[in-house]
């Protein structure tokens, strides 16, 4: 993960300079105090001081993020192209030039010192998301021979291995509980802050956070397949993929470096000729259009805004590939969504049932709970987590295809099966079936001696935040579609439910991307919400791939944000902070152009010197870092 630790911009005002410049900038700082108190009695001694000032206070902003950074890139690019730290760079040594010292040593204090306080600021947003790499266990508890515990490396850990984990460590790896029971915090997975109550066959994570129990789990993923190693991926690659304004800014930045030097030399050659000025008064009014139009805060106006955005958003149990798909979300026309596991919880409940008055209703209950017992059907868990059985009863049952279940109690028949094999059905049960199938279920019919007597009423229902979320991109004016592969039927009545706009249905996985492509083309920057394999190609081919945490490896290696525990109310906050990211993007870029052209007029009017604009230059960009971190604490 050291990309993590990588600058986030090469040609920008952000660098990382550690300890040592800090010391330099205040040894600096001393020595043009000292010069002020000389400036009467020792004027030469004075300059001096000033002079070593501006070398000591600026030589990693200046020289090495300056100069150094342009023969760098120049080397590299085969083409001159300045950073705009250089700006200050010559500023600072024309004023001392002529005869200016106090003022260019004036200059990279404050510019240094500014530098110092935006990294800072800056730095508050990169710890929250690179403090995830102090959160990965690094050693586990391994069963040996003889239930003897050894310690290992987790990156040395198989699957199959089994491993005891003590009250109060990290979970070291992904796995299944075999034995105990606990509570689990799983904030740094899906940002939930209430623990989690696990048992045996309750499946765990690497780098939670165990409660006061102790138990022993098996791990079922290697260390690079973890939930946990997925998200430093995410974290890695979001690091360097940037917004399209930033990529915008920063091809534009060496092209502007450019201007303002050609700009500075024409003042300063012109303004004698045209303006009268004197030679030094030109150079002096050229310096200060050099500081004032020096494009720092137009550097700095993504930065912390991207960085702000994704840490405030992975705090919550949302991650990205990088902040460029997290803007692209902030403008998306339409959003389409599969069905089962995204907005369904992925599995059939119970919605509905009918039994007939002439059976004992609980007697019924108990002879449907011992047939589906013995059923590998998946509505049978369904019907067993509804239903509890009064008593426990044995009934040997067949399974016949097409047939359904059936079986022999106190020598009477008792058969489940869909609708269409029974003959001899009440019109009251017929009406019911056809009710129940319109609002999307699947209904099975219960028999006694070939005569229905019950009915139970399954579908696959709709997550707990499914409605609100369809609601809030309704409102936002977002096209919003239900892609299936289920039935009309089935499909329909989801998107009934939800207020989905369009419902498209009996879906083959490889109609999914033809689908989404034709969305782009109608609607312009479209997302894909999907948790299965089947959703790989439509969530490639969405301009912004959105997978459930919970759905397959194969969905979140391909998507471009990755909701954990697959919470839609995640989608709707990543969506509210990436509208609001490009707000203040854009925020930042203008008032920082305002900035530079007030800065460039009071110039040329003689309004301005270097000290006031050197102010006015450094206070906009802090003002910029500030205003993105509020992303921070982003409701």
């Amino acid at each position: 993960m050291e990309e993590i630790k990588k600058q986030q911009t090469q040609q920008g005002c952000n660098h990382n300079h550690g300890k040592m410049p800090v010391v330099l900038y205040f040894v600096g700082l001393l020595l043009a105090i000292s010069g002020l108190f000389l400036t009467r009695s020792n004027t030469f001694l004075a300059n001096v001081l000033f002079s070593l000032a501006s070398i000591s206070a600026g030589y990693h902003v200046i020289i090495l993020a300056g100069v150094g950074s342009t023969i760098k890139n120049s080397k590299l690019k085969g083409k001159f192209t300045p950073n705009s730290h250089i700006l200050m760079g010559i500023a600072a040594l024309g004023a001392s030039l002529i005869g200016s010292f106090w003022e260019g040593a004036l200059l990279i204090l404050i510019f240094s010192g500014a530098h110092f306080l935006e990294e800072f600021a800056e730095g508050r947003s990169k710890r929250e998301i690179t403090n995830l790499l102090k959160m990965n266990p690094t050693t586990a508890r391994l069963i040996v021979a003889n239930n003897e515990i050894k310690i290992v490396e987790v990156n040395d850990l198989k699957i199959g291995d089994r491993l005891q984990v003590l009250n109060g460590d990290q979970v070291p790896i992904d796995g299944v509980i075999l034995s105990g029971s606990t509570s689990i915090d799983e904030s740094s997975i899906n940002g939930e802050s209430i623990p989690k109550e696990k048992s045996k066959g309750d499946v765990v994570f690497g780098s939670t956070i165990n409660g006061t129990g102790t138990f022993t789990m098996e791990v079922t993923k290697e260390n690079k397949d973890t939930v946990f190693a997925k998200i430093l991926q995410l974290v890695n690659q979001n690091q360097d993929n940037q917004t399209r304004a930033s990529s915008i800014i920063q091809r534009f930045m060496p092209n502007y470096v450019k201007s303002v030097l050609l700009a500075t030399a024409l003042v300063i050659l012109f303004g004698p000729l045209i303006f009268g000025w004197t030679w030094s008064k030109s150079i002096y009014i050229g310096l200060v259009l050099l500081v004032g139009a020096s494009p720092c805060a137009l550097a700095a106006a993504t930065v912390s805004v991207t960085l702000s955005a994704t840490s405030n958003l992975a705090s919550r149990g949302v991650l990205s590939r990088g902040s460029t798909y997290l803007s692209q979300l902030g403008e998306i026309k339409a959003i389409s969504f599969d069905k089962t596991g995204t907005l369904t919880v992925g599995k059939p409940k119970v919605t509905n049932y009918h039994f007939d008055e002439t059976v004992n209703n609980q007697e019924l209950i108990d002879i449907i709970v011992a047939l589906e017992r013995e059923s590998n059907h998946p509505l049978a868990n369904a019907i067993l987590e509804k239903f509890e059985a009064k008593n426990d009863l044995y009934i040997k049952v067949e399974n016949q295809i097409g047939e359904g279940l059936k079986g022999i109690y106190e020598n009477n028949t008792y058969r489940i099966g869909k609708p269409t094999s029974f003959t001899s059905v009440k019109s009251e049960y017929e009406l019911l079936n056809e009710e129940y199938s319109l609002d999307g279920n699947t209904v099975v019919y219960v028999s006694k001696n070939d005569v229905v007597v019950g009915m139970i009423a399954l579908m696959d229902v709709a997550s707990e935040y499914a409605k609100e979320t369809i609601d809030y991109f309704n409102q936002a004016g977002i096209v919003t579609t239900l892609i299936t592969g289920d039935s009309k039927m089935t499909g329909q009545a989801v998107g009934r439910q939800l207020g989905i706009d369009h419902v498209l249905a009996n879906v083959m996985p490889q109609d999914k991307s033809d689908i989404i492509e034709k969305q782009k083309e109608t609607y312009g920057t479209t997302a894909m919400v999907g948790d299965g394999v089947n959703d790989a190609p439509a969530l490639v081919i969405a301009d912004i791939g959105i997978a459930m945490g919970d759905g397959t490896d194969v969905a979140v290696d391909v998507s471009d944000i990755v909701l954990m525990q697959s919470d839609l109310t995640r989608l709707v906050k990543a969506h509210e902070i990436a509208l609001k990211m490009n707000k203040i993007i854009y925020q930042n870029i203008i008032f920082s152009m305002a900035v530079v052209a007030f800065l460039v007029i009071v110039t040329l009017l003689g309004l301005s010197n270097i000290s006031i604009s050197v102010v006015v230059h450094e206070g906009s960009t802090i003002v910029v870092i500030l205003n993105g971190l509020r992303l921070l604490k982003a409701k």
